[in-house]
């Protein structure tokens, strides 16, 4: 069988020297007859796959939540880490099975399924669904499951959710009315957010996609669970006992405690800027002033350099950090234009520097301008190519790569935004569009791309009525 998956080149965290690492055996014995102690690989090769909280690629950095605990594993251990995302669960698995990767780094259900297929290890994650709904007095939330007689509640036709759902309402006698969402291009994240905007009144998701989702939406309730809860952990081969020990035995340290805490409070937390916005948000300009802010002269400078007007480059950094040069974002962009660390080596700043505006400002531009080089190419009117090199900087030109290519499969415009490229990135964050062999970047959350060019431009047209 061909196995397809995405190799990727992500950052190896490798200590100055490799030490042989001797594994805790106390919840597994190695093999009969072996007293030779465990020694870990120099290369750790992880399997898992393109998802919200498992991994994905944000502004050119790699990061998610399984991504970040595996490499604070491996910079403990001191050996490096070498990553293969597949495409979907069985491949996954046939790639451990065939000794192509030595540990999933990705939820697998501790069932009885898995349980014959893999060995499970490392900290067990406890998720369960919920029921999401918007915020509201206490007394006013569905606070029991028996209170969904009579209400209306949208899942995807076909997922998990809706099983549940009609088990749910067998359980209770009838009554809840179901809505079965079936286009192709909605998902459970979609339903949530129609939620928040109230154009649903509720749906039904699991436990960390909600808790994940809260964070960019504050005003949704979670907090009713509809089903038993379902343990999962990441999993090795049968044969590979002594690495399931190793990765037990450090899950249980205190130092591994703490840094578990600490990604949990990055991607499950941290509240992440809601994509939608309100007037109160927008820099008005002012009547009485003469400037837009302290760094005008900056914007002026650097917009030459690229041949921006000033005011689209002192819109955009209100939007990235409403002139705050020592705002730090989730995800670890830093400045008055959120540059990522990565970015800032890239172009030989070191992230230290990150709070000078005129540094932030000088790598704003220098990225504009590469991000231009490569998209004129593709979208010849420069009015045009604006939007796409606004897109470009907030999601990573990777992103919008696997847009224009989505769309030029799907019979969209392939050079036009709005309605084209656009829609086609909103697809991102649906596997079966992130999964096509078109794209080269996995899951993405496109709906904060979209808001954000529609931000910048709109900030952009006050500044410039001024």
């Amino acid at each position: 069988m061909n196995i397809r998956a995405h190799h990727i080149v992500l950052p190896a965290l490798v200590a100055l020297c490799v030490a042989a690492i001797m594994a805790a055996s106390a919840c597994r014995s190695h093999p009969a007859g072996s007293d030779v102690p465990y020694r870990l690989p120099d290369t750790l090769r992880v399997g898992t796959l393109y998802s919200p909280t498992s991994l994905f690629i944000f502004r050119g950095d790699t990061m998610g939540y399984e991504y970040d605990r595996v490499n604070n594993f491996a910079r403990d251990k001191h050996i490096a880490t070498e990553w293969v995302v597949a495409r979907n669960m069985e491949t996954m698995l046939e790639l451990l099975d065939s000794g192509k990767i030595d540990i999933i780094a990705y939820e697998i259900p501790i069932t009885a399924e898995y349980k014959g297929k893999v060995l499970h290890c490392g900290t067990q994650n406890v998720t369960h669904q919920v029921l999401v709904q918007r915020k509201q007095p206490k007394d006013s939330l569905v606070g029991d499951v028996t209170q969904l007689v009579g209400k209306d509640i949208y899942v995807e036709a076909g997922s998990k959710y809706e099983s549940r759902l009609l088990n749910l309402d067998n359980e209770i006698g009838g009554g809840i009315r179901i809505h079965k969402i079936s286009e192709d291009s909605l998902i459970t994240e979609d339903l949530i957010e129609m939620v928040s905007r109230g154009k649903i009144p509720f749906t039904i998701v699991d436990s960390d996609i909600a808790l994940l989702n809260r964070t960019y939406y504050s005003n949704i309730d979670i907090s009713l669970a509809v089903s038993f809860q379902q343990r999962a952990s990441w999993a090795v081969r049968h044969t590979d006992a002594p690495l399931a020990d190793s990765v037990d035995a450090w899950s249980t340290l205190a130092r591994s405690r703490k840094e578990y805490k600490n990604v949990l409070k990055r991607y499950f937390e941290l509240g992440k800027r809601d994509e939608a916005y309100s007037d109160a948000e927008f820099l008005r300009p002012s009547k009485h002033r003469n400037s837009i802010s302290p760094y005008d002269h900056i914007f002026r400078h650097y917009a030459e350099t690229i041949g921006w007007d000033w005011k689209l480059l002192a819109a955009q950094a209100w939007i990235e950090s409403r002139f705050d040069t020592t705002a730090t974002s989730w995800a670890g962009a830093r400045g008055l234009m959120q540059i990522m660390p990565g970015t800032a080596r890239a172009y030989g700043i070191h992230p230290s520097e990150l709070s000078d505006p005129e540094k932030s400002v000088s790598i704003a531009t220098r990225s504009i301008k590469d991000l231009n080089a490569w998209l004129s190419r593709r979208v010849p009117d420069p009015v045009e190519r604006r939007k796409f090199i606004i897109a470009a900087y907030n999601s990573g030109i990777g992103h919008i790569a696997d847009a224009i290519a989505l769309a030029q499969k799907h019979g969209k415009n392939p050079a036009v935004w709005a309605g084209n490229v656009e829609e086609a990135i909103l697809w991102k964050s649906n596997p079966d569009y992130y999964n096509d062999e078109v794209c080269r970047f996995g899951y993405f959350r496109g709906r904060q791309t979209v808001a954000y060019v529609k931000k910048v431009l709109r900030q952009y047209a006050l500044l410039s009525s001024k």
